[in-house]
């Protein structure tokens, strides 16, 4: 008697939720504005375990509760580099393709994704097939020339940039930067790159995307003791590159040529040991303060460790401002864009994306369940 009246119970709890639900909107498509809120963010998932389907997720670090918080996905292939526009509704990826998924024909590609509606609107072929196929960085993939023209780093193992016109929607060739990497914007239409023989190349272009200059600084960058990291923290024209010892290495981007500057120390006070570390590990506010992650008991090899404090500096006076201790150690840090109430996003060590208020370090919430695995780079929205 007492199983037949708990059957009927759930019977009639079940026929009561079901006709409690209303059948679903089929056709709905919705649209993001053309300029995101100040704390939206771009979460570019490498998929570490499967790089053929990368993702970006379009994320609100405002919001509380996950079906507020993801506005929504597109997917990138093979380790894609990723990189987005001020000036146009337009996010770019660079990434390859093969015609049997995991082989066959290579097809190196610039895609080009309309921000409202995360479709792809156009392409440009990169008809080398040489892209740089490593752990996404963000000098991998730089936008110069007012956003008119986007540089790709090319790694195969020769070392090069491809050069493509945004406007136009056409590829231009490519500037050969042998023993170098990477790009960093230089001057009214050119670039840096860090060269594994302790120096910087710069290059200016012609608006044509040919090379119009170029010049070398002096070795300087102690590889064997003391490297630069290869990812700087950017204020305005000047780059901030700190070594993996804790130094601070300031280099000037404003004219056709790099020009190195002060070196100072990060570690001020009693912390000795400290060093920066991370995949992400230097990044800089709308204000112009400098964020680097950091960890203690630093040794040959840890410049790959999580950091458990981001410390604030003023570049003006090199004096550290403050020290965030962060909830759970991070492998990479970003900012909003926004210049009164910033918030701070840290990639975790369990993969989940802490957010915190940039300016006090005081933790807010944790964004995670979205269907993110390796997700190491975060771009604020522009």
């Amino acid at each position: 008697m007492k199983n037949t009246l708990l059957a009927g119970a759930i019977l009639t709890f079940a026929a009561a939720a079901q006709a409690e639900l209303k059948p679903e909107q089929l056709g709905k498509v919705l649209t993001l504005p053309e300029k995101y809120p100040p704390h939206w963010i771009i979460v570019h998932d490498a998929t570490f375990f499967h790089m053929l389907d990368g993702r970006q997720y379009v994320i609100d670090a405002d919001a509380e509760t996950l079906p507020e918080q993801v506005k929504g996905m597109f997917n990138s292939s093979f380790i894609a580099t990723v990189n987005q526009s001020s000036v146009r509704p337009e996010m770019y990826v660079a990434e390859t393709y093969y015609t049997r998924g995991s082989r066959g024909t290579r097809t190196d590609v610039l895609t080009i994704y309309d921000k409202r509606t995360l479709e792809p609107v156009d392409e440009v072929i990169l008809p080398n097939n040489n892209r740089y196929s490593g752990m996404p960085n963000q000098y991998a993939h730089t936008l110069i020339d007012n956003e008119r023209l986007v540089l790709i780093f090319n790694l195969n193992p020769a070392t090069s940039l491809s050069v493509v016109d945004l406007e136009e929607r056409k590829y231009l060739g490519e500037i050969p930067i042998p023993g170098c990497s990477l790009a960093f914007p230089t001057g009214e239409r050119g670039f840096t790159s860090i060269c594994a023989g302790g120096d910087m190349y710069s290059v200016q272009l012609n608006a044509d995307g040919t090379m119009a200059s170029s010049a070398r600084t002096e070795s300087f960058n102690d590889i064997d003791n003391n490297p630069l990291f290869e990812k700087p923290a950017i204020v305005g024209s000047t780059a901030y590159f700190p070594t993996f010892l804790g130094d601070m290495v300031e280099v000037d981007l404003s004219g056709p040529a790099a020009k190195v500057g002060e070196r100072w120390s990060l570690r001020q006070g009693d912390d000795d040991g400290w060093r920066p570390g991370g995949m992400t590990y230097a990044i800089s506010d709308a204000e112009g303060q400098l964020y680097v992650l950091a960890h203690p008991a630093g040794y040959d090899g840890s410049h790959k460790d999580p950091g458990v404090e981001v410390w604030l500096y003023d570049p003006a006076t090199r004096k550290r401002t403050a020290r965030h201790p962060l909830k759970t150690p991070g492998l990479s840090i970003a900012l909003t864009r926004d210049a009164e109430a910033p918030l701070m996003i840290v990639t975790n060590i369990e993969m989940g994306l802490d957010v915190y208020d940039a300016k006090s370090g005081k933790y807010l919430r944790t964004v995670t369940g979205f269907g993110q695995e390796t997700p190491f780079v975060v771009h604020g929205a522009r």
